[in-house]
């Protein structure tokens, strides 16, 4: 297979690249799925073909991201998708736990997306500081 991609197609590309191989395994230690991170670093290792070696730096004898490319910004735009992730979440909870936990159906989407976007425009404003959570011994 063979794809043509101007440099900054390329660039883009290694962005959504490292954001989904991220999100995939951030969280999962030495259980990663391999061939995300192999597929990661064949593509990396492009880099060194066309001019953007800045990028791409060896780690075991594995091509890698370099620290200059995870320092460069990348990881605040996942982070803003984790936050806004976070955010909707809670606010669907608690949505649905002010409602007693009902199975989202046409009938009640409408007052659940209201009710969420209250709690969307206060999270906007305060984050999470004005939630209190009642200690009931398990704190």
């Amino acid at each position: 297979m063979q794809i043509e991609l101007t440099t900054k197609e390329f660039r883009r590309l290694l962005d959504l690249v490292y954001m989904g191989n991220w999100i995939l395994n951030s969280t999962r230690g030495e259980d990663r799925f391999r061939d995300y991170d192999d597929i990661e670093s064949k593509l990396f290792a492009l880099c060194r073909d066309h001019k953007m070696d800045a990028l791409v730096e060896d780690w075991n004898g594995t091509a890698v991201p370099s620290k200059a490319y995870t320092d460069g910004g990348i990881h605040e735009a996942i982070a803003l998708y984790e936050d806004t992730v976070f955010y909707e979440i809670l606010a669907e909870e608690l949505s649905r736990r002010d409602m007693d936990y009902p199975e989202i159906t046409d009938e009640n989407y409408g007052e659940i997306m209201e009710r969420m976007g209250r709690y969307m425009d206060e999270f906007q404003l305060s984050g999470v500081d004005k939630l209190i959570l009642e200690d009931q011994g398990r704190l």
